[in-house]
C-alpha cells in the first residue's frame, strides 16, 4: 500500500492493515516516564467511538450505493424490455375486418412513445404448426397462402437512405417523410421456416439499418411496429404481395400519429368488400386460397382526379374504384391502381385548409393514401415509375409542404427502383 493509500484510509480510522506509524501511535502514551491509565483509557474510548461511528456511515454509504445501482438497474430493465401491447389482438378471419379493425381503433391513441421510435422494433408473434411448405420460384407456398422471399444486405440499406438524404436535400422547405412497409413474410412466416427451406433475411434489420442512416432532414415513420401487433389480422392478402385495406390503414395511423393528427376511425367509415381477388401468386402458385379486397368508404366527400400518361385527366367522386371485380385486378379498387398522377381533394373537417402534401410511392402506397384525406385538404400521389415532371418545381407551383416517400421493403432494396426515383429530380 502506498502512503496516499495510507493517509487516505488512515484518516478515517479504516482497518487498513498492519502500519509501523499506526503501531506506534497506538502504544500507551507516558507521561514523565510513567504510564498513564486515564489517558490512555480516555484516549482508547474516544479511538473505539470514532471507529464505530466511521464504520456505521461506511456501512450505511455501501447500503444507499447498492439501492441506487438496483432503480437503475430497474429503470434500464423496464426501458428496454418493459413495453407491452396491450391492445388486443384477436384473431381474425377475412370476413371480419370491421369488427377487428373497429375494436383496435380506438387503442391507437394510446400506443408508447417507444411504438414510434425508428430504433424500437416489435417482434410479430407468429402462429407455427411445424408444417412445411413449398417453393416455387421466389415464392414459399405455406398454408395455402404466398410469402415472397427477402435478401438483402446492409450495403443496400445504406443506399436506399443516402438515395432519399439526397433527395431530402433538393426538396429544400419541404418536411420529408420515409416509410419502409415489411411483406408478408415478415409477418406471417415462422423464424423456422425462414431459417431452413424458406431462407428470408430480416426485415426488421433492414429498415432499422435505413432508419439510423437517415439524415435530421428525413423523419422516419416506424409502420412496422403496427402491423407486427396487427399481424394476426386481415392485413395481408394470401394470394398476392401487398398488404390490405387494413394493413394499410395501420401504416396510416403510425404516420398520423408520428405527427399529431387526428387519426381517422373506421367505426366511422362503411366498410365495402370484393370477393374473389386472384392476387399475382397465383401466377406462379394455383393451390393458393383466392382473397377478399376490403375497403371503407369514408364519412366525407372526397374528389379523384387522376392524370394519365398522356396528360389526360379525367376526374372521379371518391378514392375507390366502384367498379373493381373479383379477379386478379381487384386490388385496383384504391384509386384506381397505378397512375401518373392522382389528386385527392377533401372535405373532412380535419383537414385544415391549404394542408398539402405529396406521396411518392409505388403500388403499396395506393390502399393508404385515401385515409391521408381526414388530415389533408389535398393530396398528391405520384408515382415515381410514370411521372416526368420536376418533383421540387411540382411541390412549389402547388404550395406542397410536405413528402412522404412509401415503398415496399422489396422497392427499397432494388436499385432499378432507386434509379426511377432519382428521375424525379431533373436539376
Amino acid at each position: 500500500m502506498s502512503r496516499n493509500d495510507y493517509d487516505y484510509f488512515d484518516l478515517d480510522n479504516f482497518d487498513d492493515g498492519f502500519d509501523s506509524r499506526d503501531y506506534r501511535r497506538r502504544q500507551p502514551q507516558r507521561r514523565g516516564g510513567s504510564y498513564n491509565k486515564r489517558s490512555a483509557y480516555g484516549r482508547g474510548r474516544r479511538a473505539n467511538s470514532k471507529r464505530t461511528r466511521n464504520r456505521i456511515i461506511i456501512v450505511s454509504a455501501a447500503v444507499l450505493l447498492l439501492i441506487m445501482i438496483i432503480v437503475m438497474i430497474s429503470v434500464l430493465f423496464k426501458a428496454c424490455f418493459g413495453k407491452t401491447d396491450t391492445t388486443s389482438i384477436p384473431t381474425e378471419t377475412k370476413a371480419s375486418a370491421t369488427q377487428s379493425a373497429a375494436s383496435n381503433t380506438n387503442n391507437n391513441n394510446n400506443n408508447q412513445t417507444d411504438d414510434l421510435s425508428p430504433a424500437y422494433f416489435v417482434t410479430p408473434e407468429i402462429e407455427d404448426d411445424n408444417s412445411e411448405g413449398q417453393m416455387s420460384y421466389n415464392i414459399y407456398a405455406w398454408k395455402k397462402q404466398g410469402f415472397e422471399l427477402f435478401g438483402s444486405d446492409e450495403s443496400k440499406a445504406a443506399t436506399y437512405a443516402q438515395t432519399i438524404n439526397g433527395f431530402a436535400d433538393k426538396l429544400e422547405g419541404i418536411k420529408v417523410y420515409d416509410m419502409v412497409i415489411p411483406n408478408h413474410t415478415e409477418m406471417g412466416l415462422p423464424q423456422r421456416l425462414k431459417d431452413s427451406s424458406a431462407p428470408s433475411t430480416s426485415q426488421a434489420e433492414n429498415i432499422k439499418s435505413i432508419y439510423s442512416k437517415l439524415s435530421d432532414k428525413v423523419t422516419p415513420v416506424n409502420a412496422y411496429n403496427y402491423l407486427a401487433k396487427h399481424n394476426k389480422e386481415y392485413i395481408y392478402f394470401g394470394s398476392d404481395h401487398h398488404w390490405t385495406g387494413l394493413g394499410a390503414y395501420y401504416a396510416y395511423t403510425a404516420f398520423a400519429e408520428t405527427n399529431d393528427l387526428d387519426v381517422l376511425s373506421l367505426e366511422d367509415c362503411t366498410e365495402n368488400q370484393i370477393e374473389g381477388f386472384t392476387g399475382t401468386f397465383m401466377n406462379t402458385v394455383s393451390t393458393l386460397d383466392q382473397d377478399t379486397v376490403h375497403y371503407w368508404t369514408l364519412p366525407y366527400s372526397v374528389t379523384m382526379n387522376i392524370t394519365d400518361q398522356n396528360g389526360n385527366v379525367t376526374s372521379y367522386d371518391g378514392p375507390y374504384y366502384s367498379g373493381a371485380a373479383a379477379g386478379d385486378y381487384t386490388y385496383g379498387v384504391f384509386i384506381l391502381g397505378d397512375n401518373t398522377l392522382t389528386v385527392l381533394k377533401s372535405e373532412s373537417d380535419n383537414a385544415q385548409p391549404g394542408k398539402k402534401i405529396a406521396v411518392i410511392k409505388e403500388s403499396y402506397g395506393n390502399a393508404m393514401v385515401p385515409y391521408l384525406t381526414n388530415n389533408y385538404e389535398e393530396v398528391h400521389v405520384i408515382d415515381f415509375r410514370y411521372f416526368t415532371e420536376d418533383l421540387p418545381t411540382y411541390c412549389l407551383q402547388n404550395g406542397i409542404e410536405e413528402v412522404l416517400f412509401i415503398n415496399g421493403v422489396m422497392s427499397a432494396n432494388t436499385q432499378i427502383q432507386l434509379d426511377s426515383m432519382s428521375g424525379l429530380f431533373k436539376q
